[in-house]
């Protein structure tokens, strides 16, 4: 008797068992791990330091069911159907000084949604199999030393929102195709040695960042995405005018220094109601525009025209920018007295005031020398009466031989 309830007891125990769902851990897919492996296969071990990331990749651990320190800067999917293998969705490395190449296997992390290899040593070329990850969103190789040119493959990555190469040694033509990459929201390709001229990428119209200062581009401006809030294209050889940044109505941020434009700084780039800094030093501007601010909304604060071909008198204007604080108009010809509405200005909202440089004439206005105590800024190599007792004067005037006939119609 007891027997036979031993067994009925050990069937009934097996069927139980049977009816529990068992619990089968998701591996990642195979080709997403020889993928890892290459990935750090392609970089010399003698700089992969001990407390890095790439130091806790393991093999013979499984990526997607590693814990605590283990494959450091990768994230996974989490299946929903038990059968399924985990994907590798990102890597972001940290910046330890990785010396090496990236590997072509790359190209398999289909599922990849952010690829960040920013600030270490990878170079040599940009695989063109970066052209398989569809699904990505971030891309960030910055601070590194890559060479050749952009894959035309980017441009067939739909979903890029981000897509930072600068600080590289890449070079040719930018891709006219980015423009097709209508969800990017920010593209820097700054300090590279790009080609050529910047293309239209009108098309890719949620652009808010476009970054392309020290390359080797020329030629006139394009037409930019209306969308755009920063926009850099300092230190290149870019020329004509400047007058259509006036229609980036979100324009926070504007950089076209150390160019070739000429012509005027107008005052539609002048008056654009979310601009907070414009710097358009070292160019061939020789006008600038200023109409008066009484009344019309304006966040501007600072103001860099150094260096450009500005005469004339200075432009009392200025005064009327409420917010204004910072101003350079040094390395020009104004010439003339100083405003005593600038004097004005010292006493409340301007903290930086360089007009050092030019060919302006007379006595400064009181509040000079009162208020140069606290602010940055120089009045040196002018053709000014200027006490050497205010620090903004340091530095010294012009000879008289420099400034013979040039401030006689203001006297």
């Amino acid at each position: 008797m007891h027997s036979v309830f031993s067994s009925c007891s050990t069937i009934i125990l097996a069927v139980l068992i049977a009816l529990v769902p068992t619990t089968v851990h998701s591996l990642t897919l195979d080709i997403d791990k020889e993928a890892l492996r290459m990935l750090k296969r392609s970089i010399d071990p003698n700089t992969i330091p001990k407390a890095s990331y790439l130091s806790s990749w393991d093999f013979s651990i499984d990526p997607c069911e590693s814990t605590g320190g283990q494959f450091q800067g990768i994230l996974c999917s989490v299946p929903l159907d038990n059968n399924a293998r985990s994907r590798i969705t990102a890597i972001d490395l940290d910046s330890a000084g990785y010396d090496g190449f990236l590997a072509p296997s790359i190209g398999n992390l289909t599922d990849l949604t952010a690829l960040n290899l920013g600030r270490n040593n990878f170079r040599g070329p940009i695989p063109d199999s970066m052209s398989n990850l569809r699904k990505l969103v971030s891309l960030s190789m910055s601070r590194n030393f890559f060479t050749g040119s952009i894959p035309v493959g980017v441009a067939s990555l739909k979903k890029l929102e981000m897509l930072d190469l600068s600080y590289n040694n890449l070079s040719g033509a930018i891709p006219t195709k980015l423009s097709g990459l209508r969800s990017l929201l920010h593209l820097r390709l700054s300090q590279n040695e790009f080609s050529g001229r910047i293309p239209d990428l009108t098309g890719s119209w949620q652009l808010q960042t476009l970054e392309l200062g020290s390359n080797l581009l020329y030629g006139s401006l394009p037409k930019f995405p209306v969308n755009l809030r920063t926009l850099s294209l300092t230190h290149n050889s870019l020329s004509g005018h400047i007058s259509q940044i006036g229609k980036l109505q979100h324009l926070v941020t504007l950089d076209l220094s150390y160019n070739r434009f000429t012509g005027s700084i107008t005052q539609e780039v002048l008056t654009l109601p979310e601009v907070v800094r414009i710097d358009v030093s070292v160019n061939h501007l020789r006008a600038i525009e200023v109409p008066k601010f009484a009344g019309r909304e304006t966040r501007l604060q600072q103001l860099d025209s150094q260096a450009n071909l500005l005469r004339g008198n200075l432009p009392i204007n200025l005064v009327t920018i409420g917010k204004l604080t910072s101003i350079n108009l040094s390395n020009n010809q104004f010439s003339g007295p100083i405003p005593a509405e600038y004097g004005a200005k010292l006493e409340t909202s301007w903290r930086s005031l360089y007009l050092d440089h030019n060919f302006l004439g007379g006595s400064l206005p009181p509040q000079f020398g009162i208020a140069s105590v606290r602010m940055r800024g120089s009045l040196a190599n002018n053709c000014l009466m200027c006490p050497p007792n205010v620090r903004l004067c340091r530095g010294g005037q012009r000879p008289v031989s420099e400034c013979v006939g040039l401030n006689d119609d203001n006297e």
